[in-house]
């Protein structure tokens, strides 16, 4: 594996061997050496909690070093382009770039401009490639297999990054996936990627998991919904909406009373504390496969 950039990076086998991986650094709290020596670069150009805690804390668990850029602060407040910010951090040799940013293709450009290895922590509504696999990892220990299941994937899929790796990484190991929401939220062709969709929130009521997504306003240029309150009443995830034993999970952050009734995000069949820790081991798991045998990188001009 050279890059993650997107789920389609990976086959079936890549994605059990990150979960095994995962799973065998989620048992020990020790830092470990295996990228001692090697400079991981973070570079987050959209606001990020648990993505960019979770990628420095995995990276310095295996004792990697580690320099953060957000841009807010940096030389692109000053007008400088992705390109310029790439290639002057590369001068200090990065093993690896971990880049957040709003425009797609963005993380394709830090590889062409860089001779690290790129992990894509999300570009636009495009993909979030580890946020699948941790979801993944998530439901496969809770539920003890991925083979079979069924995710309703409940709100705003148009904009969602979260979705789209989810489908897909679904997809490779076997799983069904249903997406629910507003007409207006569900894209246009959405099928292709291999699941179904429905606009009435009954379609969760069968599902093992329901995945909920939050309303990405800061995406939306104008009104896909009347109003939040009429989305809650109508599509909201609530204890009444779900049966014994569904297991609930949310990317994060939450708008609670919005997407999600509080009662249901802090249930006990809620796994969504479950996916922050779940990020902290696959992360690491990613870094280790991505850099484990790498050899030190030499500047690039």
């Amino acid at each position: 594996m050279r890059h993650l950039i997107s789920i389609a990076d990976l086959g079936r086998d890549e994605v059990e061997g990150l979960l095994e991986s995962a799973a065998r650094l989620a048992r020990t709290d020790e830092r470990l050496p295996a990228l001692r020596g090697k400079l991981v670069l973070s570079l987050f150009f959209e606001p990020s909690t648990r993505t960019s805690s979770s990628f420095e804390l995995a990276a310095k668990r295996l004792s990697a070093d580690v320099m953060s850029l957000k841009a807010s602060g940096s030389s692109v407040d000053k007008g400088e382009s992705l390109k310029d910010t790439v290639l002057t951090l590369t001068q200090y040799a990065p093993a690896a770039i971990v880049v957040r940013h709003p425009h797609i293709g963005a993380p394709e450009l830090v590889a062409r401009h860089s001779g690290a290895a790129v992990v894509n922590a999300g570009d636009g509504k495009r993909q979030h490639p580890t946020q699948a696999l941790l979801d993944l990892f998530t439901i496969r220990e809770s539920l003890g297999r991925l083979e079979g299941l069924h995710v309703a994937i409940v709100g705003d899929v148009l904009h969602s990054r979260v979705a789209r790796s989810l489908v897909q990484a679904l997809g490779l190991v076997g799983a069904r996936t249903t997406l629910v929401g507003p007409p207006t939220l569900l894209p246009r062709g959405i099928e292709a990627l291999g699941c179904e969709t429905s606009t009435e929130i009954g379609a969760i009521a069968d599902a093992d998991v329901v995945y909920v997504l939050r309303m990405q306003r800061e995406r939306m240029e104008s009104a896909f919904v009347p109003s939040l309150r009429e989305y809650a009443a109508r599509w909201g995830v609530t204890p009444e909406r779900l049966r014994p034993g569904q297991k609930v999970m949310h990317p994060g952050p939450i708008n609670r009373g919005v997407e999600i009734d509080g009662r249901v995000a802090d249930s006990p069949d809620s796994l969504i504390l479950e996916q922050v820790r779940a990020g902290l081991a696959v992360r690491m798991a990613v870094l280790q496969e991505l850099l484990a045998a790498r050899p030190a990188l030499e500047v690039v001009a």
